[in-house]
């Protein structure tokens, strides 16, 4: 499943759990956003957010069910290694208002500030042990999240692509979306399952597996740049670009992969700075933050990227990143960013939806 997109594309009538994908984001949908976006990065911008033909459109926030990606290192904060609590605990606060206005919350967490299977791989470790080394750590990231936002009042399940029933749910799809339709976040981790897929790449395949109508990735850096601003003072922050143009340029902002299984699927990703409080609640509002990856061929820029300080990778093993996390490894690696759910045991209520 993991190795290929095939099966996950669905219809924009949505299936037994909904509406479609993508049903009322649009410029109409977004109201000033659109309108600021616009002004900004010109008529053809608004194409990368819109509905498909026939979607419907609704009152209420633009997005019905977010798949928030978080990178290990984040959570770090500026320590830089292992779990910063104050940092979580603002993150968690702002997911808490999220769901708290209607929008159904996932959560895929990476576990970069614990290891990192790629580099563990170049000192000669198996790369298979190495990957899963860094499951583990995202099960870490995902238990201690979901302790802050229980300790905030918000009900949430952790669940694990590796089976760990003694703290969490393993990953079951229709378990997941009930979750998501009872108000409860929900917390993937141990990636996709499997060694040699990045974390990225679960929070796109769990974004399209729970039909999700964003992608929310989260990083240090204001967006995606058209190239290192770390090295070119010169380099732009893209307001827009489609997938086909991030996908050639090589960006390295995520892996090839998740941008391909997203654009599949045509859910748009939105990348942004988590560090400016307030920009989760922007961007599930549909206000303009940081980049938005979607299906229009404008490639917009603004001159702003010089202070930016892009990533010297992503989070995937090796990419040379343009505005990515600041970090040259994966985070995780190839397969450690999809989350577990820890309860202390599976929820009877959640299963088979």
């Amino acid at each position: 499943m993991e190795g290929s997109t095939t099966g996950v594309s669905r219809g924009v009538g949505g299936g037994e759990h909904g509406p479609g994908r993508n049903a009322g984001v649009g410029p109409s949908a977004l109201g000033p956003a659109a309108a600021e976006l616009a002004a900004m990065a010109g008529p053809e911008a608004g194409a990368l957010l819109a509905p498909r033909p026939g979607a419907a459109r609704r009152a209420g926030p633009p997005y019905r069910r977010i798949v928030l990606k978080l990178s290990g290192e984040v959570l770090a904060g500026k320590q830089g290694f292992g779990i910063d609590q104050a940092v979580v605990a603002r993150i968690a606060g702002e997911v808490r208002d999220v769901a708290a206005s209607g929008v159904q919350v996932a959560v895929v967490v990476g576990g970069g500030n614990f290891w990192r299977g790629a580099s563990a791989s170049l000192s000669g470790m198996d790369r298979a042990t190495a990957d899963y080394i860094g499951m583990l750590g995202t099960c870490i990231n995902a238990l201690a999240f979901q302790d802050v936002l229980e300790s905030q009042g918000v009900e949430s399940r952790v669940q694990t692509a590796i089976e760990m029933r003694a703290v969490a749910e393993p990953y079951i799809r229709r378990r997941a979306i009930r979750h998501l339709e009872k108000g409860r976040v929900v917390i993937f981790a141990a990636g996709t399952g499997n060694p040699f897929f990045s974390t990225d790449t679960a929070g796109a395949l769990r974004a399209a597996e729970i039909e999700a109508d964003v992608m929310l990735k989260a990083t240090k850096e204001t967006g995606i740049y058209d190239r290192d601003p770390r090295r070119d003072p010169a380099a732009r922050l893209l307001r827009t670009i489609s997938y086909d143009d991030f996908l050639r340029q090589h960006l390295g902002l995520m892996d090839a992969a998740a941008v391909s299984l997203c654009m599949e699927n045509r859910i748009p990703i939105i990348v942004f700075d988590l560090f400016v409080h307030g920009n989760i609640g922007r961007a599930a509002r549909g206000e303009v933050v940081g980049t938005v990856v979607g299906e229009a061929a404008a490639v917009v820029g603004e001159g702003d990227g010089g202070s930016g300080g892009g990533g010297g990778g992503g989070d995937t093993g090796g990419a040379n990143g343009r505005g990515a996390d600041g970090t040259d490894g994966t985070d995780g690696t190839s397969a450690t960013d999809g989350g577990p759910d820890a309860d202390g045991a599976p929820q009877p209520d959640g299963a088979a939806g």
